[in-house]
Parts: structure tokens; sequence; C-alpha cells
């Protein structure tokens, strides 16, 4: 009873340790709060950063890619020994127990209840093959979790990349727009003091009321762009905006809309996405564990090898006295071959054969896309690049074109028509200047992403 007693405990002691993980106490949670925006003008650098540690379809990413550990565990778990837990107690009734008869004066009292209880560990040597491709499996399970986390992170930043430029272009929009106010409110009072001195008709007055009002809502619209955009850009890093946020949202950048330098050759592009996009890695990944499935299907063919060692106890088959027990060591081999089952291991191999010439095939086609988002995205590129070298001279040009009109007009050989004419191209100039330059940093982050480049920033966290 002792050596029962103490295998009871060993049992008890197991179950507990192997259940203490799942038994531990959740973290504190936060408190839920949100933090506040930075108080301080924001780098791209900084919203990059803020994003990948904020941003919630990267941290759902990130949870996807932790609960794929828990799939490479379990795929290691048949090649790591099971420690098996058994007991039992079982009586019956005492007239269904078979005695054996023996000659007087002999007797011999079979008991009427049984127990037993024991522990052993088993390790599998042999699974068709199972073993290895395990090992394989799980490799490949975590390889292709880190480049679906990679796609996700990529085409986030590049969200993220474009709506900091959106943010840049809508504050150069508000300046463009509020020059060209200030513009036409200057042409208004030049054309009201020469009314006044009766040098020009009162139309000249009344032309540059309505052009100064079309230009207003111009304005209007680049300031509530303004706003959204910042608004955009607080959501893609993680932040929610004060309530009390309206008019005013409290998040300044501190980059400039400025085209760095950026050659591109289509060529090396496109060799580039079709070696590193994450996209290609993941399917390429899922067709090997395809190729695994094959494997592990083709096992069903093969047979099976464990071998065993353990300790177990029961009472005497022989003594009616339960507390007689027979205590002791075991250990063996065991193999099981499956020679027929009914064509269901053809039907595993034939469904994973097919499994794996589809990922084959989505391979090929994702391979496709991506040279064809490489091309789209260099040609995008070359469009902006080459508009924006067509502006570099027209902003200076326009303001030059400005000020001869003016001052024709001030000596009385221009019109002004030709004022106005002028200052409708010198805001027309700048605006596209400003969208060319949008235009073109943002078809740079679409060429990297492209190529699949993971994002440097120049300026290091």
């Amino acid at each position: 009873m002792i050596i029962k007693s103490l295998l009871s405990f060993s049992i008890i002691g197991l179950a507990a340790w192997i259940a203490a993980p799942f038994c531990q106490a959740e973290p504190a949670s936060n408190s839920g709060q949100t933090p506040p925006l930075p108080d301080h003008p924001v780098s791209m650098v900084d919203a990059v950063n803020l994003a990948v540690e904020r941003n919630g379809t990267i941290v759902k990413a990130r949870k996807d890619l932790e609960a794929s550990a828990g799939v490479v565990i379990q795929t290691k778990a048949i090649l790591v020994p099971k420690v098996q837990v058994k007991s039992g107690y079982q009586i019956q009734e005492r007239s269904s127990v078979d005695n054996f008869v023996l000659p007087a004066p002999y007797t011999l009292n079979l008991p009427d209840q049984n127990w037993n209880a024991g522990i052993q560990l088993v390790q599998s040597i042999y699974e068709g093959g199972r073993l290895s491709s395990a090992l394989r499996t799980a490799r490949l399970t975590k390889e292709q979790a880190v480049a679906q986390y990679q796609t996700v992170l990529n085409d986030t930043l590049l969200t993220v990349r474009t709506a900091y430029y959106d943010v840049l272009l809508a504050e150069k929009q508000i300046a463009v727009e509020e020059a060209s106010v200030e513009l036409l409110k200057r042409e208004l009072r030049d054309a009201s003091a020469r009314f006044n001195a009766g040098t020009v008709p009162s139309f000249n007055v009344l032309r540059a009321k309505v052009e100064l009002a079309n230009e207003q809502p111009k304005l209007i619209k680049a300031r509530n762009s303004f706003r959204v955009t910042r608004n955009n850009l607080a959501n893609l890093m993680g932040f929610h905006l004060p309530a009390d946020a309206r008019e005013d949202v409290p998040l300044l950048l501190s980059g400039k809309l400025e085209a760095e330098p950026f050659e591109a050759d289509l060529a090396a592009l496109i060799r580039e996405g079709l070696g590193h996009r994450p996209e290609l890695t993941s399917l390429r990944k899922v067709e090997q564990l395809r190729r695994e499935d094959i494997v592990g299907a083709q096992s069903g063919l093969r047979p099976s090898v464990q071998i065993f060692g353990g300790y177990a106890d029961r009472n005497s088959q022989f003594d009616s006295d339960i507390s007689h027990d027979l205590p002791g060591w075991q250990a063996g081999v065991q193999v099981s071959w499956n020679l027929f089952d009914g064509f269901l291991t053809q039907g595993k191999v034939a469904q994973a054969r097919s499994l794996r010439e589809k990922a084959a095939e989505d391979l090929d086609d994702q391979a496709r896309r991506v040279e064809l988002e490489v091309r789209t995205a260099w040609s995008q590129f070359v469009e902006a690049k080459e508009v924006l070298e067509s502006q570099q001279k027209v902003v200076e040009e326009a303001e030059e074109s400005l000020r001869l009109a003016t001052s024709r007009n001030q000596a009385g050989s221009g019109t002004q028509l030709d004022v106005l004419s002028a200052q409708t191209a010198l805001t027309q100039a700048r605006t596209t200047e400003v969208q060319a330059t949008h235009d073109y940093e943002t078809a740079v982050a679409g060429v990297e992403r492209a190529a699949g480049r993971v994002f440097t920033p120049k300026t290091k966290p």
C-alpha cells in the first residue's frame, strides 16, 4: 500500500506540473486609456516606429505570428516523448467471479475487485517518414508566418508613408491657397484705390471681388484636407484624437515635402521583387509545406514503431485481498501497421498532391502579379519624375510673369485681366509643383514596396 500511495502522489504531482502553465493568472491588462498624441513634431521615422508599435493591423499580425509558434510546437509534438498515466478500478458481483476448483483442502478465492495504476514513457522511433517531415514542417511554418507578417508590415508602412506625405501635401496646399488669396486681396485693394481715384471703372473692383470669392472655397477645402489627413495619420499610428479636437488636430510633422534623388532600373527592380517580396516567400513555403503533406499522407502505408518504458502497480489476480499488489517496471517495443485501410491513405495522398500542384500554380500566378506591380510602380515613378522635372522652372516663370503683368498694369500698358490671369497661372503652377512632389515621393515608396525593399529612413530613430 505504501508503494501504491507513492505512485498515486507521483501521478497527482505530474498532473499538477503539467497543468501549472495553464492555471497561471492572466497578466494585468492596461487601463485601456489611449496615450495622447506626441507633443513634439513627428518625423517620418517617428511615424513609422509608432505605427509598428501601435497600428492595429500590425499588432494583430504580430499576434498571428505569436500564434504560429503554437502551431510549430504542435508540429514537433510527434518527436517528443509522451508521458502516459493510466489507472482503473473495477468491482463485480461475487457470483459472477469464476473460481478454480482445487482438490481439498486447497481453496482459491479470486478477487471481485481489480485496480491498476501506472505511468509510462512512449517514444516514436519510426512513423513512415513523418518524424523528419515534422522538423521540416515546423521550420517552414515558422518561415511562412514570418513572411506573412512581413507582408502586412510592408503594406501598412507604405500606407503610413503615403498618409504622412498626404499631410505634408495638404499643409503645402494651404500655403499655396493662402498666398493666392493674399494676392487677390491685394489686387482688390489696388482696384478699389484706383476706382476711388477715378482711373478704373467699378467693373475692375467687381471682377477682383469675384476672383477672390472664387478662391476662398479652395482655401477652405485645403484646410479641411489638412485636418482629415492628420486624423488619418493619427489613426494609422494607433492613436485616437481627443474628443475636443475639432478644428485644430493636435498633430505636427517635422518632415518636408522634398523630392530626394532616386534611381531605378526596371529589370533590376523586377529581379529584386521576384527574389525579395514576402508574398512570394510565403507561397514558396506553402508549396514546400504541401510537399510535406504528401510525405505525411504516404506514411499511412508504412508501419509505426514506438518504444516504451514505465512503472505499474496492480492487485494480485489470485488473492481476494486487493491490498496485495504487484508493482514493477516494464519496457518494450510496439509496432502497428495498417495493411489495408479502405483506400483512406490513397485518398489522402491524392488530395495532398492536388493541393501541392495548386500551391505551385498560386506561386506562379503571384509571381506574374508581382512583376506587373513592379512595372506599374516603375511607370508611375517615371511619370511623377517627368512631371516634377517639367515643373522645376514653371513657378519662377509664373512669378516673373505676374510681376511683369502687375508692372504693366500699373504703368497703364496692361490690363487687369493680364494680372488676374498671371495670378491664376502662378497658383496653378504652385499647386502642380507641390502635387508633383507628393506624387514623386509616393511613387518612390510604391517602387520600394513593389520591389520588396524594407523601408530604411535616412534619419535613425
